[in-house]
C-alpha cells in the first residue's frame, strides 16, 4: 500500500463512528409490521417485516414509489440498513419532507 493510500485511508472508522452516532432514529407507526424492501418502492422484494413498536434510523432518504399510509400520503423512502427501506408513510419524523440527507 502506498503511502498516499494508507493516509487516505486513516481515519475512515473514526468518520464512521461519528457518522453512526449522528444518526436519529424513529418510531414506526403503532400496531404496524412494517414491510422492509430491497430498494425504494414497492416493486421492489421484500426483505423482511419490522415488529409492532420499533424505532429505525433513517440513514438518507430518496424518493421512490408513492405510498399512501398513517402519517399520509409520500414518495419518500427511508434507508434503515444496507439495502433496506421503509415507506416514509408509516415513520413519524415529524415532517411531510425529508428529514435526512439524501441517499447517492
Amino acid at each position: 500500500m502506498s503511502v498516499e493510500r494508507a493516509q487516505e485511508t486513516e481515519g475512515i472508522g473514526e468518520g464512521t463512528a461519528v457518522q453512526a452516532a449522528a444518526v436519529r432514529t424513529y418510531a414506526v407507526a403503532p400496531g404496524v409490521r412494517l414491510n422492509v424492501r430491497s430498494g425504494p418502492g414497492t416493486q421492489y422484494n421484500l426483505v423482511r417485516v419490522l415488529p409492532e413498536g420499533v424505532r429505525v434510523p433513517i440513514y438518507c432518504q430518496t424518493p421512490g414509489t408513492t405510498v399512501s399510509g398513517t402519517y399520509g400520503t409520500t414518495n419518500i423512502w427511508d434507508l434503515i440498513d444496507s439495502g433496506e427501506y421503509v415507506s416514509d408513510a408509516y415513520v413519524a419524523t415529524g415532517s411531510d419532507g425529508y428529514v435526512a440527507a439524501r441517499c447517492g
